[in-house]
């Protein structure tokens, strides 16, 4: 019975040792990253894309042997600048298709900068007070164009919200194809 456990631990053993343990633990954290990074695209408080960013570097530099191209690196650092670029401008800029004025535009940069301060609501409602409040007391604004312009935030905002899920899928794709196909 002990000869058994004895072979049976050996072979066990042995085939521990085969196995790529650092492998596995590198491609573990780059999948976790990957998915954090996608949900940090949808919840406020995680910066998504920049995890995304983080996964495909990391893996790169955990495993330079199939890591990311300079190419794949390049794209990857292309598409986090759209990301926040994107996301910077979408509510601003719906909040002009709508009619907003220089001050409403301001408006939604300083409520999102102040809606930072009271999150997670503070980043919907922020930008939304702050447009309405800049034209109503700042451009002297009425109700109704003042309210449309504040939809055309929400809108735009909304805009920007798909287009960073768009690209943080894109940003998947990238590490993902460039390790395992590059």
């Amino acid at each position: 019975m002990i000869e058994w456990l004895s072979t049976f631990w050996e072979t066990i053993s042995l085939g521990a040792q085969s196995f790529p343990f650092g492998e596995l633990g590198v491609w573990l954290l780059t999948i976790c990253l990957l998915i954090v990074g996608v949900i940090g695209s949808v919840v406020p408080l995680l910066p998504g894309p920049f995890i995304l960013f983080i996964a495909g570097i990391l893996h790169t530099f955990l495993r330079p042997e199939e890591g990311m191209s300079w190419q794949g690196i390049v794209i990857l650092s292309i598409l986090l600048v759209l990301a926040y670029a994107l996301d910077m401008a979408a509510g601003a800029l719906g909040a002009r298709w709508f009619g907003a004025s220089r001050w409403g535009i301001v408006g939604v940069f300083v409520g999102g900068i102040v809606g930072l301060f009271f999150a997670p609501l503070g980043f919907i409602l922020g930008p939304l007070i702050g447009g309405l409040l800049f034209e109503l007391v700042f451009a002297r604004k009425r109700m109704a164009p003042a309210v449309k312009s504040t939809w055309g935030t929400l809108l735009g905002t909304g805009v920007g919200f798909i287009a960073r899920l768009i690209i943080s899928f894109a940003m998947v794709a990238t590490v993902l194809l460039d390790i395992l196909w590059w």
